[in-house]
């Protein structure tokens, strides 16, 4: 325990490779790779700055002195002339061209978009695997009949597997989304305080296509395609709202998936992964809570209403740049990331480890499947048996109705099948009604749309990522 609040999802729910993104070390050795970029691409268009000069730059990328920073900052309260003078004081013969030419944005707006592909790719990563883990599971339960549920009353079945290849959709739609946002990143580039790039166009000496020609050879130094064409001081804050409603979509779908998991735990049909010595509950020691699924629905009810934070910040921003964005990019944006990157570790960690209990989806269905069954059972007996169908429609109304009674008040078993096989009218065998209500004849097109699914759409895009498959996910219970 320490006497200072320290943020949860750092201590116990993001990954360390999440964590290390957004680290310190990361930001501002992002900065220096940066500053970089900028004087070699100033060199590169004829400025004065020589190779010793950024040799030096390159040999202390890492080696930040956070203490002398935190020194500077004290004393200038500016973020980025502090590490401009930490930098410039292990780098004293370059210390007089670093960043020259930039404004502030430059490091601080660059660094974002950068750290945040790098998230995406992160997240991006454990989607994909999210994806193979529910594919697995879908293939494997395809034929288990289970009762599917509307309004979380008893429907018609399906099976185990098909209701995976709902959560499977979803996923893989929130791939789609994911993708495009990493596709259309760019970078802010070198474009000035108000976006005019005139303190560039100074330094080339009114020079239109060299102060166009930078921004190109930074972007390609730190592994972008472009920049974006217009800008104020920062680039639009639109863009986190993308970013964030991207992994938004992610939290939805996580969200009803932990639903769907805590009402099939509810029912028994379900259990999460749960260690040998795991207390479910502090009075009721039977208890096995479904409490992985329920971090999933709070974490992702965060996710999605922190989105709301950059479609506020970049609907308030004032002409060129107000800096109301600052505080709330540090840690709205990190948050999304980090809850994700919780939320899809959980996701995978409970359909890998998770238990289906078949039998259990048996009793439920056999409790329900004479109710289901009866259409099938007049049919037969009106094209097999020379029965009436409104005679017979009648018969089943009438056992229907007392039987649901019985079973409401008395809490009786469901007899209906034993009313209908005593029941002339029918003239059925035992044989014949259990061949009728067999459960397989009542689950549709669910194993072969389960089959399609996976072969259509999911193992396509599996094999298209197979370079990123293969995840380890920590869970801290």
């Amino acid at each position: 325990m320490t006497n200072v609040y320290e943020n949860p999802l750092c201590t116990r729910y993001a990954s360390t490779e999440m964590k290390h993104i957004f680290s310190a070390d990361c930001k501002f050795q992002t900065w220096r790779k940066l500053w970089i970029a900028l004087a070699e691409s100033e060199k590169e268009l004829g400025l004065p700055i020589t190779d010793e000069q950024i040799a030096e730059l390159k040999a202390h990328i890492t080696d930040i002195d956070y203490a002398k920073a935190a020194e500077y900052e004290s004393k200038l309260r500016h973020d980025v002339m502090a590490h401009v003078k930490t930098y410039g004081d292990c780098c004293p013969n370059a210390k007089g061209i670093i960043h020259l030419g930039a404004t502030s944005c430059y490091v601080g707006d660059n660094t974002d978009i950068i750290i945040m592909r790098q998230a995406l790719l992160r997240i991006r990563k454990l989607l994909v695997n999210c994806i193979a883990a529910v594919s697995e599971f879908a293939e494997k339960h395809k034929n288990v009949p289970t009762l599917a549920y509307t309004h979380f009353q008893a429907a018609q079945p399906t099976t185990m597997g098909k209701r995976a290849t709902l959560w499977l959709q979803d996923l893989i739609f929130d791939l789609e989304q994911l993708d495009f946002q990493i596709k259309s990143l760019k970078l802010l580039g070198c474009k000035g305080t108000t976006g005019t790039a005139a303190s560039f166009l100074a330094l080339f000496d009114g020079d239109h296509e060299k102060t166009k020609q930078l921004e190109k050879l930074i972007a390609n130094k730190m592994g972008f395609e472009a920049c974006y064409p217009v800008s104020g001081q920062t680039y639009t804050r639109k863009v986190d709202f993308n970013v964030l409603s991207a992994l938004c979509e992610i939290a939805q779908s996580a969200a009803k998936f932990s639903n769907d998991i805590r009402l099939l735990s509810h029912l028994k049909e379900f259990d999460e992964p749960f260690e040998s010595g795991q207390i479910g509950s502090s009075a009721m020691a039977y208890k096995r809570n479904p409490m992985r699924s329920e971090r999933i629905a709070s974490l992702a009810r965060y996710v999605m209403v922190d989105t709301l934070n950059p479609a506020i910040t970049a609907a308030t921003q004032w002409l060129e740049r107000t800096l109301d964005d600052s505080a709330n990019k540090r840690i709205s944006i990190p948050e999304a990331f980090l809850a994700v990157d919780a939320i899809l570790s959980l996701y995978i960690n409970i359909v890998k480890g998770g238990t289906v209990y078949p039998n259990m989806m048996k009793r439920h269905l056999m409790e329900e499947l004479p109710f289901i069954a009866t259409e099938n059972i007049m049919m037969y007996c009106v094209k097999y048996k020379n029965g009436d169908r409104q005679a017979l429609h009648e018969a089943i109304r009438i056992h229907s109705v007392d039987t649901a009674k019985q079973i409401k008040l008395h809490g009786c078993e469901n007899d209906l099948l034993d009313r209908i096989l005593a029941d002339p009218a029918f003239g059925l065998t035992k044989e014949e009604l259990d061949e009728i209500i067999a459960p397989e004849k009542f689950i549709g097109r669910s194993v072969e749309q389960t089959e399609e699914f996976l072969n259509e759409f999911a193992y396509p895009v599996l094999e298209a990522n197979k370079d990123v498959m293969g995840v380890d996910v920590s869970i801290k219970v």
